[in-house]
């Protein structure tokens, strides 16, 4: 198994990239620590893992609070004695991004997505490094999405936030990287079987005149295939990446966008 006895902890983990990420290392003998804002849903997810004879532990922790994060990963540190995989995989709601002309918004929610990702990303990811370089190796890794790198409609600070993940991840590597940790960011795009989708649906297509398979055909017309990302895809994808097999990759974010962005 790619990820047997390894120790990976994911922020964000009742979401669906999360959850997905999740079940996909927990097929691979990872031994997970799952958190969230809320606990009730890393919970049942936890126990659904469980029941599949796989290891996962769930926790309340709110990735945007400091000492939330560290107190949590200092208590796996005792448990296990290492951290080898962080994984961010946090979302911000739609309603609080979405749905107007960069002219029409203010300077708070514009900077609110930038303001709660990138601050989630270098929180997670800091507290992460510093039990990682004792041990002279791990992962580090996040989610960003297309608009990073291609113009968007009425997303506010969405696409500069995910720009920023994918400055730090740089910036974090080139750090990084001579103590033996790797960091990458997963860009997929479009997941249509995620709700955050369906709020970019609701807020900017729906009012358009788009139907829910018209907004879905747009998407699948941006890429070489003809469809979006799925969510089995991103999961897969973070094991690889997350695993020893890809030891020749760091720095970098790693284009799942099927064509959509040329690199």
């Amino acid at each position: 198994m790619l990820l047997d006895d390894k120790v990976v902890v994911i922020y964000g983990a009742s979401g669906a990239i999360g959850s997905t990420a999740a079940r996909a290392f927990a097929r691979e003998g990872a031994i997970l620590y799952l958190t969230g804002r809320h606990k009730a849903p890393v919970e049942a997810l936890a126990k659904e893992i469980q029941a599949d004879g796989e290891f996962a532990r769930a926790a309340e922790v709110d990735a945007l609070d400091e000492k939330a994060i560290d107190k949590h990963l200092q208590s796996v540190i005792d448990k296990e004695g290492r951290i080898d995989v962080s994984f961010n995989a946090i979302g911000v709601p739609g309603a609080k991004i979405l749905g107007a002309p960069l002219v029409d918004i203010d300077a708070d929610k514009f900077s609110l997505a930038i303001a709660d990702y990138t601050r989630s990303y270098f929180l997670t990811a800091r507290l992460a490094a510093r039990r990682m370089i004792p041990k002279k190796s791990g992962v580090i890794m996040t989610i960003t999405a297309l608009p990073a790198r291609k113009g968007t409609r009425n997303n506010g600070g969405y696409g500069a936030a995910q720009a920023a993940k994918e400055a730090l991840t740089r910036d974090l590597s080139t750090e990084l990287a001579p103590q033996g940790i790797r960091v990458l960011s997963l860009r997929p795009h479009g997941i249509l079987e995620t709700s955050i989708m369906r709020e970019v649906f609701e807020i900017n297509a729906k009012p358009a005149g788009l139907t829910w398979e018209q907004f879905g055909g747009f998407l699948a017309s941006m890429t070489h295939p003809r469809r979006a990302s799925l969510l089995e895809e991103v999961g897969n994808m973070a094991v690889f990446m997350a695993s020893d097999k890809a030891s020749g990759m760091t720095g970098t974010a790693v284009n799942m966008t099927l064509g959509a962005l040329d690199d």
